[in-house]
């Protein structure tokens, strides 16, 4: 039975704007984190030489568990609880889905498009690149350029803007 009451906050941003930061404040609010990278730090456990995938069965494996996620998701909402989707949401055809998919189950959406500059993205990924853990997957110089290239930057999407702290 859906009752309505369930607010759903994609997190929509680069790698390095403030994401995990800002779903980890919901959290402490009674939110519930959907976060892909949290489970494939689970499943596959800490960074180490032998336990690198080739970049295909990564791809699979996020797959996977983002269709586990959007389950989880409809079942969350359709109780009533209050959920942040801790995703790049990086383009807008994705962004659309799960607003869909979040009304079509009586919940409501709240897009939050975390933007930073990017001397800062650069320098909170250099200093997150030397850490370990689920919230500290290393991206490099090239990868950010890639990231940067394709992402399509909400405009008018009901997306709320925060410009984090340089922090």
């Amino acid at each position: 039975m859906t009752n309505g009451s369930s607010t759903v906050v994609l997190m929509c941003g680069l790698p390095g704007a403030g994401k995990t930061t800002y779903a980890r404040a919901l959290v402490r609010r009674g939110y519930v984190r959907l976060s892909i990278d949290e489970v494939v730090w689970r499943r596959l456990g800490q960074r180490d030489a032998g336990r690198v995938l080739e970049p295909d069965a990564f791809e699979r494996l996020k797959d996977e568990i983002r269709a586990e996620q959007r389950r989880r998701l409809v079942e969350l909402v359709r109780a009533g609880r209050d959920v942040v989707v801790g995703y790049s949401f990086w383009s807008r055809a994705a962004r659309d889905d799960y607003k869909a998919l979040v009304e079509s189950n009586g919940g409501r959406w709240e897009l939050i498009h975390l933007k930073v500059d990017r001397a800062t993205l650069e320098a909170r990924l250099a200093v997150r690149n030397e850490q370990c853990g689920a919230d500290a997957v290393t991206v490099d110089e090239q990868l950010l350029a890639g990231y940067v290239a394709k992402f399509e930057e909400p405009v008018g999407e009901g997306e709320q803007v925060v410009l984090p702290s340089a922090g």
